[in-house]
């Protein structure tokens, strides 16, 4: 008989009736190789959005969030690098561990993976309603919950003294920006940035780019806190968004930039993105657009002006190799 524990979740069942609720759930104990985390903090991501506004589909009922970092409070067989008591910060993408892909350091280009299914490594669920039919982490996490399971090379040992609420981030948005700053577009210092979106990922992208030494470093955002925000992330220009956008951040870069980002998801500003950038510039989607959207772009232009686009997948980065070890200033957590 398989053991369980009760607990409270955030579950969204679809748009026919109530969007999120407070159900309590079953919740297995971690079979080998697996932890149980007790949850203390939980970000909100876009992509939980792109699911309850219905652009995204997943199984159903589905046990939302994503960003997580909490306690492990129980570890199944075999697990060595964890224990009872250990602060972490959980991945959401979780390859197999054993393709070429994963094995040289690049579980985001899984074909394997069942994450994106709402399922763990070994394709089942362990999680279950009062009536006993399954119910589905979203993205394998399952974050907004009193304690979820996840395979233990999921789950990255941090530092005792990061807040909960910062490290959850780390999992997802702040992760997903710095890979794409420093992973997949290879900025260098004195390089001309633009970051179309001052949201989470984007001002998480500004934080990035300004440690690579980016300048200058351009936001474009319709909002007026955002942009103020920006200016506070390390913006040195933040722009309304608009048709003259690419007049704009040209005369302050001399032409255009080296490299554009677009961390909002809409395939209007995903395909504006290319004019913003100089002859060999880069551009790169980080935001995630709904289910079915198209971008055009200019294709005689992005070849005759040698411009590279490059899709960013969870910062084409291995959770672990950025996430273990953080350490953070005593006084900077005080």
């Amino acid at each position: 008989m398989t053991v369980s524990t009760t607990v409270r979740a955030a579950v969204f069942r679809g748009n026919d009736g109530d969007r999120l609720a407070i159900e309590q759930l079953q919740l297995a104990e971690p079979e080998t190789g697996e932890v149980r985390i007790s949850v203390r903090a939980a970000g909100v991501c876009g992509s939980d959005r792109h699911v309850i506004d219905g652009e995204w589909q997943v199984p159903l009922p589905a046990v939302m969030g994503h960003e997580a970092a909490g306690v492990v409070d129980a570890v199944g067989v075999g697990v060595q690098s964890l224990a009872v008591g250990d602060h972490v910060v959980v991945a959401w993408h979780q390859g197999c561990q054993r393709c070429g892909d994963c094995v040289s350091g690049k579980p985001w280009a899984c074909s394997r993976a069942k994450s994106n299914d709402s399922l763990l490594p070994d394709g089942t669920t362990r999680w279950s309603t009062a009536d006993g039919s399954p119910a589905y982490p979203y993205l394998a996490v399952g974050a907004m919950s009193e304690a979820i399971v996840v395979p233990e090379f999921a789950a990255i040992r941090i530092d005792e003294r990061v807040p909960f609420d910062v490290a959850s981030l780390i999992g997802c948005s702040v992760g997903t920006a710095y890979g794409a700053v420093v992973n997949n577009a290879s900025v260098v210092a004195g390089e001309a940035a633009v970051v179309v979106g001052a949201g989470g990922v984007g001002t998480s992208i500004i934080h990035a780019l300004k440690l690579a030494g980016a300048n200058p470093i351009i936001a474009l955002d319709i909002s007026d806190e955002k942009r103020a925000l920006a200016l506070g992330a390390g913006a040195t220009h933040a722009l309304e968004s608009g048709a003259d956008a690419a007049e704009q951040i040209a005369a302050l870069t001399d032409g255009g930039a080296d490299v554009a980002f677009e961390a909002i998801g809409r395939s209007r500003t995903m395909a504006q993105l290319p004019s913003l950038v100089r002859a060999g510039g880069r551009v790169v989607f980080v935001g995630l657009p709904k289910e079915g959207d198209t971008v055009e772009l200019d294709g005689l232009a992005l070849a005759y002006d040698g411009k590279t686009v490059i899709g960013s997948n969870y910062g084409a980065w291995a959770v672990s190799s950025f996430v273990d070890g953080l350490f953070v200033d005593q006084a900077a957590v005080a």
